[in-house]
């Protein structure tokens, strides 16, 4: 969804952003400072936003790190095993 804005941009950045769009490397001035937002916005170490894989994953890491020991489950990795076993063995028993 486009938003339309007004701002003022210094002469030194709006020559430099003609420019650009004078030597063919953009459009409009619109997608150089689009360019410029996207530019930071990849090199933001920390981006913010509840769509945020990352941050998801950081919350809930951090919420299972809170968990009281004796809330724990009972780890059984052989039990894993023959469970994952068998619902490959299920998975593939038409295959070859």
């Amino acid at each position: 969804m486009n938003v339309k804005n007004s701002f003022t941009l210094s002469e030194r950045y709006l020559r430099y952003a003609e420019r650009m769009v004078e030597d063919g490397q953009f459009p409009s001035i619109e997608k150089v400072i689009e360019a410029g937002i996207d530019s930071l916005m990849q090199a933001d170490p920390a981006p913010t936003g509840e769509s945020d894989p990352l941050l998801a994953m950081k919350d809930e890491i951090r919420r299972r790190m809170e968990t009281p020991r004796e809330e724990f489950l009972p780890w059984d990795g052989e039990a894993m095993a023959e469970r994952i076993k068998a619902k490959l063995d299920e998975k593939y028993k038409n295959r070859g």
